[in-house]
């Protein structure tokens, strides 16, 4: 099922980066030469590589838990989940600078609460990074009533989360709720009753990858 994508191919949030630096480029290969503008061009590029946002093709069943970004799994475990206070099944992305860092709503659901915490910068591949870094906490409930957390957590070079929905908001599955900048992770706490699918190592894209269905007398046993 495909939904309209607001701000397709280039994320609103690198447009800044990217004038800068072209403008940056243009100065220097006017006043130097265009071989000394080289490196600032390859900046340029590297920035619109970064924040390149894709639109994606959203499965249309209802029970499926969607990874909210792009990346490699990195955990996979039952866990304690800090924000709703209960017992979940642990689902880990970790985004290399080279991934999409645009970040989706996983299920259909209504935003309960919102949590955001300073911290520290440590590797985000690392599991103490989900307790010690900069991140900000979404849980969301599904119409059936499944608790669903979603963390975004700042890594080694990011320094900045943006989240642009609070508590009340009513979210859609694959629907743009965030960024994070320059490399992170980002944690899903399902209920324990979840099938999940994911597996460490495995790849993943925001808004396509299926990483766990939801017990619901709606949602047919998938293989």
């Amino acid at each position: 099922m495909a939904r309209r994508y607001p701000h397709p191919l280039i994320a609103r949030e690198g447009w800044p980066f990217l004038l800068v630096a072209a403008a940056i480029a243009l100065l220097v290969g006017f006043l130097l030469g265009w071989w000394w503008s080289a490196p600032v061009w390859l900046l340029a590029l590297f920035i619109l590589q970064f924040f390149r946002d894709p639109p994606r093709e959203v499965p249309a069943d209802p029970g499926a838990v969607l990874s909210a970004a792009d990346g490699r799994v990195v955990e996979v475990s039952r866990a304690q989940d800090p924000y709703v206070k209960r017992e979940a099944l642990k689902v880990s992305v970790f985004m290399n600078v080279f991934n999409v860092h645009s970040n989706r709503s996983p299920v259909d659901g209504v935003v309960k609460e919102r949590w955001y915490f300073p911290g520290a910068f440590v590797n985000a591949a690392l599991d103490k990074a989900s307790l010690e870094n900069e991140r900000n906490a979404l849980w969301l409930r599904t119409r059936e009533g499944h608790d669903v957390t979603c963390v975004q957590v700042a890594g080694l070079i990011a320094r900045r989360i943006l989240c642009y929905v609070g508590a009340g908001a009513e979210l859609e599955r694959g629907q743009r709720f965030g960024f994070i900048r320059f490399g992170s992770r980002v944690d899903h706490y399902l209920p324990l009753d979840a099938e999940v699918k994911a597996a460490i190592g495995d790849k993943v894209k925001a808004a396509e990858t299926v990483l766990a269905w939801l017990k619901s007398p709606t949602t047919s046993q998938k293989s």
